[in-house]
C-alpha cells in the first residue's frame, strides 16, 4: 500500500512540473511602449500635407468675412498678409495687420469654422523677423 501512495505522489509531482513547464512557451504580442510610439510618429510623418484647396473646402466662412472680423480688432489697420492654416488643430485665417502710428504688426487669428477671434497678438519688428525665419525653415523641411 505504501508503494501505491508513493507512486501516486510521484505521478502527481511529475504532472504538476510538466504543466508548469507548458506555460513558459507563452509569448506576448503586445508591442513595447517605445515601439508603439515610434510607429505612431512614423504615421504622423507620413500624413499627407493639406493643400490650400483642402483647407478652403473645410472652411465654413469666407476669407472676406474673416478679414472684416480681423480689421474690427485693429481700427484703421491695413492687412499686410493673410493665410488659411491649421494651427494647434484649429482651422484659422491668420492676418498680419499694420496699424497707423505703431511699429510691428497685429496678428489676428479668426476661426475659419465659426468666425470667432481666436487670438490677437502684437509682434514687434524683431519678433516678426524671427517668426518669418522660422516659417521659412519649416517650409524648407516640408519640401524634403
Amino acid at each position: 500500500m505504501f508503494k501505491v501512495i508513493a507512486m501516486a505522489v510521484a505521478i502527481a509531482a511529475t504532472t504538476t512540473v510538466a504543466g508548469a513547464q507548458g506555460t513558459s512557451t507563452y509569448k506576448s504580442t503586445v508591442k513595447p511602449a517605445t515601439q508603439a510610439s515610434t510607429t505612431a510618429k512614423r504615421h504622423r510623418k507620413m500624413k499627407k500635407a493639406e493643400t490650400q484647396a483642402d483647407l478652403q473646402k473645410e472652411a465654413k466662412i469666407t476669407e472676406e468675412t474673416a478679414r472684416a472680423t480681423a480689421l474690427k480688432e485693429v481700427p484703421n489697420g491695413t492687412v499686410k498678409s493673410s493665410e488659411l492654416e491649421r494651427e494647434h488643430g484649429k482651422l484659422i485665417y491668420s492676418f498680419d495687420i499694420t496699424a497707423p502710428g505703431k511699429t510691428g504688426i497685429e496678428e489676428v487669428n479668426v476661426n475659419a469654422i465659426d468666425g470667432s477671434v481666436v487670438a490677437k497678438v502684437h509682434e514687434s519688428p524683431k519678433t516678426e523677423k524671427k517668426e518669418a525665419a522660422k516659417e521659412a525653415k519649416e517650409k524648407k523641411t516640408e519640401k524634403k
